[in-house]
């Protein structure tokens, strides 16, 4: 009987070791392991704050690495790195508080009209790439005047938003059957882009086509008007027109004949002469070739639609579609028939 108790006790025991001590290892090893699956995370995390993004790298351009920009007021030309040079114009072109996808899509924009302008300078700009005028080439500003420029608490913030946007692109350009496009852009469109045959003449780009863009409206950019007195719209016309002659009294003293395919004026008359919309903008200091126009006792109201002369991204547009989810190649591609982004490499 002593034997078989004796027995007992040895198979419990036996029992024990092979069902029950297993069963609890696994148990404490289940919770070890639940404890150690947190720490990657966060050690992940730690190794990624300590250590820069590998997308922080420069882009090792092959090719227009560097240009030389020339200063117009000074007549210097300076040599700098192309993504350099794209941050002045950036931060220049575009507000800092525009949607970050904006500022990129200006960021390729602006690099693909700087390849563009190089490669068919054919010497505009003497042993210089570019210059600084954006009356000729793009606007461009200094770090230093920019910061000026800011209020003392986003100067950090809106630069390194600036920087961010261009190199985060670098390297992308847009290409048209594989070449650099020549990359128009403008404020605001009200609505509708030009195409570029209403605006400088010549044969229009197949890229550059007329596009739809929406949201515009609530930017200050949007609509401005002139008024003039008849006397001043008269001499400011007979400038270019002394034949101008213009009888108030009439029903059609002043007329719209025919309108773009951007809704903008494409031909008007005044009295016995007619003329471009774009030369009105450009004589009245109209901001934009979209116009209306009325009579309203001794003056003359132009009611203006958009900012800019139309062609190519509307920068406000661009700005409208990031806030509405689109990304930078969204973007480009709205305002940019048929092309591609490609690297400039």
């Amino acid at each position: 009987m002593e034997k078989i108790k004796k027995y007992a006790i040895y198979f419990v025991t036996f029992i024990t070791i092979c069902f029950l001590l297993p069963a609890l290892l696994t148990t404490r090893k289940k919770e070890v392991s639940s404890q150690i699956e947190e720490l990657p995370d966060n050690t992940e995390a730690a190794k990624q704050e300590e250590q820069p993004s590998k997308n922080t790298e420069p882009y090792e351009y092959k090719k227009y690495g560097t240009i030389k920009l020339l200063h117009n007021k000074t007549g210097e030309i300076e040599e700098l790195p192309l993504d350099t040079y794209l941050y002045n114009v950036v931060s220049s072109e575009m507000p800092a508080d525009f949607e970050l996808e904006a500022l990129k899509a200006q960021a390729v924009v602006a690099r693909t009209y700087t390849i563009y302008q190089i490669s068919h300078s054919n010497g505009k700009h003497g042993e210089a790439d570019i210059c600084d005028d954006s009356n000729c080439c793009q606007a461009w500003i200094s770090k230093e005047e920019r910061f000026e420029k800011w209020d003392e608490n986003v100067r950090e913030s809106n630069w390194n938003k600036i920087t961010q946007a261009v190199d985060s692109t670098a390297g992308k350009i847009i290409t048209y059957n594989g070449e650099p496009i020549d990359a128009f852009f403008h404020s605001n469109s009200g609505g509708k882009t030009e195409v570029p045959v209403n605006v400088w003449g010549g044969s229009n780009f197949p890229y550059l086509q007329s596009v739809e863009t929406a949201g515009e409206e609530g930017y200050t950019q949007y609509s401005s008007s002139v008024s003039l007195t008849k006397t001043d719209l008269i001499n400011k016309l007979k400038e270019k027109h002394p034949e101008l002659e213009i009888n108030f009294n009439s029903d059609d003293a002043i007329k719209i004949l025919e309108f773009t395919d951007g809704n903008r004026v494409k031909t008007i008359k005044f009295g016995n002469i007619q003329i471009s919309g774009v030369e009105v903008r450009a004589v009245l200091g109209l901001k934009s070739a979209n116009f209306d126009v009325k009579i309203d006792g001794e003056n003359v109201i132009f009611s203006v639609v958009g900012y800019g002369h139309g062609v190519g991204m509307s920068q406000t547009g661009s700005d409208s579609m990031a806030k509405n989810g689109s990304n930078y190649e969204d973007i480009i591609k709205h305002f940019y028939t048929g092309v591609e982004i490609t690297e400039i490499n």
